[in-house]
């Protein structure tokens, strides 16, 4: 499954449905220059290749030298920028935005200021709808200039509203950018380190929080304040493992859209972003009926949703909706059930590999190896694991990297390969070491897993006893609970000590409410 370096070009063109390259046809035939014949011809070279190859081009167009094909390819890109620009403005609200701009400053450069200034009047109030404000700022800066040239006898009132206006866009776009400039950076170390592995951290990311956070009045706040604000909480709460928390602010970024159809329509992809989030929060939370209540939301949205979804909104619809059924199927216990979906998720990774950034399949291949060591398929578990920890990119979500090699470790005592046990004991803690993720938890499994060999038949049960007991007594430490985000090592532990398989363990769990650890034909021990 390794990713494949491909083409800028052959990305596009692979990104392109049925109807946009058949409307490229015939933009292509419309334009009718002698240029067009090879660019078209290399177009459907290029599609109908399955990694991009450009040997076989030169092969299958002749009439194409080595030395022109980088300008012919340029020439192609640009054509189909264009042919997708003027298919897209209908669906695409920055798009019609942006057009209309183009048109009043067309009007303002043949001296027709009252046409240009009812074009943009016209503009503002579909950018106002759609939440676009960086756009109708530049209409309004737009306007005064054609103001300046274009003298009325309302001129006084006019400039007046308009310095108005453009101070009250101004103060609201730099109230936007530090806002969402506190989100990317907090998002950047989600993405980068997972969540916070102690005091330190904590400390760290909640100063960094406070004085970065912009002053504001609540009262006064838009929908781009308010999206960025909400989103700026909500990775906060994230990285501190205040689960609630996260799901209370994911609520409000999702509800800001509800109450914004208009915005919803023009960035859906951000909604469904804050429905991601609001189920992650659940999830952690072990909130099961709003979990379920999410999740069909999401699924209704994926399914039955009648607007028009462009392939970044798609690609992030399938990614969440299949990261959350993993996470149902682990809520539930259900593992056995959950690796029947597996192949269509590998499809869908194979498929748009070319889209999907590094985390994304590196969460999904975590997520399936934790899959198949639930339902007890210790050779798939491995499989998927190695795709983690073999992973070019060892600093990209490293907290996932050092859980997976726990998860090996324990996989690989499963399948009794104890002469691997030490060995692989010593590069888990040595790479824990590196990453600074060697916490008492990751200590205490390390150190029991690499005994367990030496462990005589009849002490082991107690062996796994003494763990749990340790393991139950870190996880009430915040700073401890961390491990147990990303490996359900009590279920483990519990299913080794009982002797029925750890789904078992976890469906009980979420029936009754508890599981009652018994030792194997003994009494009940707790």
């Amino acid at each position: 499954m390794a990713r494949q370096q491909t083409d800028h070009l052959f990305k596009l063109i692979k990104s392109m449905t049925k109807a946009e390259k058949r409307n490229f046809k015939l933009y292509a035939n419309r334009i009718g220059d002698g240029e067009n014949v090879k660019f078209v011809n290399l177009f459907d070279i290029i599609d109908k290749q399955k990694d991009y190859n450009e040997e076989e081009i030169l092969k299958k167009a002749p009439e194409i030298k080595q030395t022109q094909l980088p300008n012919l390819k340029a020439n192609l890109t640009k054509n189909l920028l264009v042919s997708l620009r003027l298919s897209s403005q209908l669906n695409d609200a920055d798009i019609m935005l942006r057009q209309q701009i183009d048109y009043a400053k067309i009007l303002y450069n043949k001296a027709l200021y009252r046409q240009s200034l009812i074009t943009l009047e016209k503009a503002k109030l579909q950018a106002k709808k759609y939440e676009r404000q960086l756009l109708y700022f530049e209409m309004v800066e737009f306007e005064k200039l054609i103001e300046s040239q274009y003298i009325t006898r309302s001129i006084d009132n006019r400039a007046d509203e308009i310095t108005l206006e453009s101070d009250n866009l101004n103060h609201s776009l730099t109230l936007v950018g530090a806002l969402s400039n506190l989100a990317i950076k907090l998002y950047g170390f989600y993405l980068k380190h997972g969540y916070v592995r102690n005091e330190e951290d904590q400390i760290a990311i909640t100063e960094f929080f406070h004085e970065n956070m912009p002053v504001f009045n609540a009262d006064k706040l838009g929908f781009l304040e308010k999206l960025y604000l909400y989103q700026s909480h909500v990775w906060y709460y994230q990285i501190s493992q205040d689960f609630l928390m996260q799901y209370r602010y994911s609520l409000k970024w999702v509800e800001l859209f509800r109450d914004n159809p208009d915005a919803l329509v023009s960035q859906t992809d951000l909604y469904i972003k804050g429905l991601n989030n609001m189920l992650e929060g659940l999830y952690f939370a072990g909130d099961y009926a709003r979990f379920e209540k999410g999740l069909l939301e999401l699924r209704q949205f994926k399914e039955l949703s009648e607007m028009p979804l462009t392939k970044n909104v798609e690609l992030n619809l399938c990614y969440h909706y299949y990261t959350h059924f993993i996470n149902w199927h682990y809520m539930e216990g259900t593992f056995s059930e959950g690796v029947k979906m597996v192949p269509e998720i590998v499809d869908f990774i194979e498929e748009n590999d070319i889209y999907l950034d590094n985390h994304i399949i590196l969460v999904f291949y975590y997520k399936i190896a934790c899959l198949y060591f639930g339902s007890g398929d210790h050779k798939n578990t491995v499989k998927f694991l190695n795709l983690v920890i073999n992973y070019k990119d060892a600093e990209l979500r490293s907290d996932i990297q050092c859980f997976a090699r726990i998860l090996n470790l324990i996989t690989h005592f499963e399948m009794q390969n104890f002469d691997l046990i030490e060995y692989l004991v010593k590069n888990t803690y040595r790479f824990l070491s590196k990453m600074k993720d060697l916490h008492r938890t990751q200590k205490e499994l390390l150190f029991f897993l690499r005994r367990l060999p030496s462990i005589s038949p009849e002490r082991l049960d107690d062996a796994f006893l003494g763990l749990l007991a340790e393991l139950k007594r870190l996880r009430q430490d915040p700073f401890e609970k961390r491990p147990f985000l990303y490996l359900d090592i009590i279920s483990w532990l519990e299913s080794k000590i009982s002797g029925i398989p750890v789904q078992d363990v976890i469906r009980q769990k979420r029936v009754t409410g508890h599981f009652e650890v018994k030792k194997q034909g003994s009494n009940n021990l707790q």
